[in-house]
């Protein structure tokens, strides 16, 4: 304290402050340097945009032309009397092809081709592989002179040749026009598809002059008169039912089993 009886705190109090004392301020970026950190600001975006764009370029270049994803197999599912090198040499696809250069629709169309195939697809399975899985026409009956037979599948599509004896299960089949749009095979493969498959193994010969006069020859010699193709599912049961009662010897052998009119069934 001094004699005027003020302290030094006060008399510091009531004295103006020197310029180093005061409140310091944010310092000011001149104009020039803010307008250049912008420029370097647009010019690194442009940069990392351009980086990503090419990037995205060896990438996309990777996949469609490049040999990271390329096809390193063919794999064949489905395939049973067809080998599977043919349907591979069919498709038409190159080893070392980009994924995704692969013409899936034009190798399905392809080996859709084949007569043993009934239906394809082709996919591709990454990141090496494309996936051919068809369903191959399963013979029902077999037309022509023996060494020179043709296989029908259901529709009536005569899909392959046969040398020797046939499939077990296929029937032989006399029709004066095979094919998928005769009406006589059509009837004639109607009643052959429906006997279970024991029953089919005992029938030595189908015959259909015409859509309405089919007739099954049985492995004992006797003869089925089937009619057309209506109730065929009915009139296999029956055949079944008669064909086991005249094996067990409930009933008496007949030379001709006439079921053209299942309710009416005659033996002769």
């Amino acid at each position: 304290m001094s004699r005027t009886g003020t302290t030094t705190r006060d008399r510091d109090r009531g004295a103006p402050r020197r310029p180093s004392e005061r409140r310091g301020t944010a310092p000011v970026t001149p104009l020039r340097d803010r307008r250049r950190r912008g420029t370097s600001g647009r010019r690194r975006r442009a940069v990392q945009a351009a980086a990503g764009v090419l990037v995205l370029g060896v990438l996309a270049w990777a996949l469609w032309a490049g040999p990271l994803l390329s096809v390193r197999s063919v794999q064949v599912d489905g395939a049973t009397t067809l080998p599977t090198d043919l349907v591979r040499e069919a498709a038409g696809i190159a080893d070392g092809t980009p994924l995704l250069r692969v013409d899936v629709d034009a190798a399905r169309e392809a080996v859709a081709e084949l007569p043993q195939v009934e239906s394809v697809t082709v996919s591709r399975g990454w990141p090496s592989r494309v996936v051919i899985t068809l369903v191959e026409r399963t013979p029902l009956a077999v037309v022509g002179e023996p060494g020179r037979r043709s296989l029908l599948d259901a529709r009536g599509v005569l899909f392959d040749t046969v040398t020797g004896e046939p499939p077990a299960g296929v029937v032989p089949l006399a029709v004066d026009d095979p094919g998928p749009d005769d009406a006589a095979t059509a009837a004639a493969l109607a009643a052959i598809g429906a006997l279970p498959p024991a029953l089919r193994e005992q029938v030595t010969l189908a015959a259909a002059p015409d859509a309405d006069r089919i007739t099954l020859t049985l492995a004992d010699g006797t003869l089925v008169q089937w009619g057309g193709p209506e109730a065929s599912e009915q009139k296999a049961e029956i055949l079944g039912a008669l064909v086991e009662e005249i094996a067990e010897g409930a009933l008496e052998p007949a030379a001709e089993l006439d079921l053209s009119v299942p309710e009416a069934v005659v033996l002769r």
